[in-house]
């Protein structure tokens, strides 16, 4: 059993310490403070993932009624592709993997290239945060883009989704819950309204195309299309930001540098991936009664999945924790596995090769002016700030 606060101040600025002791239990441990079992081994982690009787959400008998202040955050989650099980999740993936393609994600590279260079030709001079002044920006203003959303919008855009992804972390009080509600209205309200305009005119864009798709009958409902637009804001930008900003830390910390070859590069966001990722921990349900190492789970029970500590197992990386680009991440789990593996991946790794290495090219002597903060949003990885000078 392990007492670990996840609002712990030492904790949230390094986790990974605990996380070794805490794989010393075995292949599950009992984490007393969250109330279930979890595991930092990469294979029960990359296992459980994949193993279709444990399912995002709780059986519908085992589901308790929504509370009446977040009924429209948890209707809408219950649309969400990250908590439905199939066969809806299976139509709906499939709807956004034939509007997702490689082709429509990297002829957007550009885009991104040309992004990055007009925000680094608008740095400050002296000390700025490279979080809000590049890393922040590129994300939203991509997936903007893609579902051609007004670019104007972003930065409210950004404070929705800023709410509404607040409730998954540690933090959790009545007030935040309201901001999430509030948020998740206005946001379905906005999409909503947008839908409707690009129903009459449509354009060259992701919406529209959801858009014909559900028009054609392909069983996407009105709510289900209005979900997915948001969730593809959100999860667009909200765990690439802290991609893009956790790997500029890191390479700036351990002073290797991109080179010139798109390969050898990706193999360095990978291991930034690996090392320090946006995101900790994902939980799944038990659908039925289960004996999965050592533990008979029940039906409904939850189990906590430690993507960032089974990404630093010694078992599956030799020295896990040094920082070292030539290794194989292959087996890398910053974006999940199975059959909820982020959708987004690829265009997350897309932006991150087309503006981290350009942004340390453009700036040679981008250095640290203080000792970076990770905000206490367990189980987000993300920083407060990251100040540099150029």
């Amino acid at each position: 059993m392990t007492n670990q606060n996840p609002l712990d101040p030492e904790f949230v600025q390094n986790p990974y310490p605990t996380y070794d002791l805490m794989r010393k239990e075995g292949q599950l441990f009992y984490w007393k403070d969250y109330g279930f079992y979890c595991s930092t081994q990469h294979k029960v982690v990359n296992d459980l993932l994949r193993d279709r009787r444990f399912a995002s959400e709780l059986p519908d008998d085992l589901a308790p009624e929504p509370p009446e202040h977040l009924r429209e955050f948890y209707a809408f989650e219950s649309r969400s592709i990250l908590a439905i099980e199939p066969p809806s999740h299976t139509r709906i993936r499939a709807l956004l993997t034939r509007a997702f393609t490689a082709r429509r994600i990297n002829a957007m590279a550009p885009e991104v290239r040309t992004l990055s260079h007009d925000l680094i030709s608008a740095f400050p001079d002296g000390p700025f945060d490279l979080l809000t002044e590049f890393a922040e920006v590129i994300p939203v203003v991509v997936i903007c883009r893609l579902l051609g959303v007004p670019e104007e919008m972003a930065p409210q855009l950004l404070t929705w989704s800023h709410d509404m992804v607040a409730i998954y972390q540690a933090r959790r009080d009545r007030p935040l819950e309201d901001r999430t509600e509030a948020a998740t209205v206005a946001f379905m309200d906005y999409i909503r309204d947008f839908v409707a305009m690009r129903r009459i005119s449509p354009k060259n864009d992701l919406i529209s195309e959801l858009i014909s798709a559900r028009d054609k009958g392909e069983k996407l409902t009105e709510d289900e299309l209005i979900t997915t637009c948001i969730l593809l804001l959100n999860a667009g930008h909200e765990a690439t930001v802290h991609g893009i900003s956790n790997g500029i830390k890191l390479l700036l910390e351990t002073g290797i540098r991109f080179g010139q070859d798109d390969k050898e590069n990706l193999k360095i966001i990978e291991e930034t991936l690996r090392l320090d990722p946006p995101l900790h921990m994902f939980t799944r349900y038990a659908l039925e009664d289960v004996r999965v190492g050592g533990h008979d789970f029940k039906r409904g029970e939850q189990v906590g999945l430690l993507l960032a500590a089974a990404n630093r197992d010694p078992s599956v990386y030799e020295n896990p924790q040094t920082f070292h680009p030539a290794r194989n991440n292959a087996r890398q789990l910053a974006f999940g596995a199975g059959l909820h593996f982020c959708i987004g991946a690829p265009m997350a790794r897309m932006e991150m090769l087309n503006s981290m290495p350009i942004l340390l090219k453009a700036c040679p002597d981008l250095a640290l002016t203080k000792k970076p903060v990770y905000a206490d949003r367990y189980h987000f990885r993300g920083l407060e700030k990251l100040m540099v000078t150029r």
